[in-house]
């Protein structure tokens, strides 16, 4: 097998890493390029080598990958992007509708959310105290 075989493989995984979520190709595209620079600068060695190369070092990587992340989490600066109801914990709003056994709307910008909590009336303001799934919990604000 010509080495740049090997690096044609890394092109495609890291192709495959972009379209897919994870850090999984990413660790495989690493091991064939590797196994590319092997096979150039031994030419020497076999196919089947090549191959237990690329297998011991894609898994060696994977499992090396997950054991740091699992020690030192990537941190980020908007650690509630994608989790928009988390982002109005603590916020206070205005009634939409009057919690009605326990059942009411509340108005976010243009959007309308339900809410649980104490019953009262339209013109009680509520502060936002947790999320279930798309319904926020509510409390009142005295």
């Amino acid at each position: 097998m010509i080495f740049w075989y090997w690096w044609i493989i890394a092109l495609v995984l890291l192709v495959g890493e972009v379209l897919t979520a994870g850090f999984f190709f990413l660790w495989m595209a690493f091991a064939a390029a590797l196994t590319g620079i092997l096979a150039w600068l031994f030419a020497e060695i076999g196919l089947e080598s090549q191959v237990f190369f690329m297998a011991a070092t894609s898994i060696g990587s994977i499992f090396l990958w997950r054991k740091l992340n699992l020690h030192y989490p990537i941190s980020s600066d908007h650690p509630l992007l994608n989790q928009r109801g988390r982002q109005y914990v603590g916020r206070v709003f205005s009634l939409y509708e009057p919690i009605v056994n326990g059942q009411g709307k509340i108005k976010v910008d243009d959007s309308l959310w339900k809410v649980q909590g104490e019953d009262c009336p339209s013109t009680e303001k509520v502060k936002i105290v947790a999320v279930q799934g798309t319904v926020f919990i509510v409390e009142r604000v005295t």
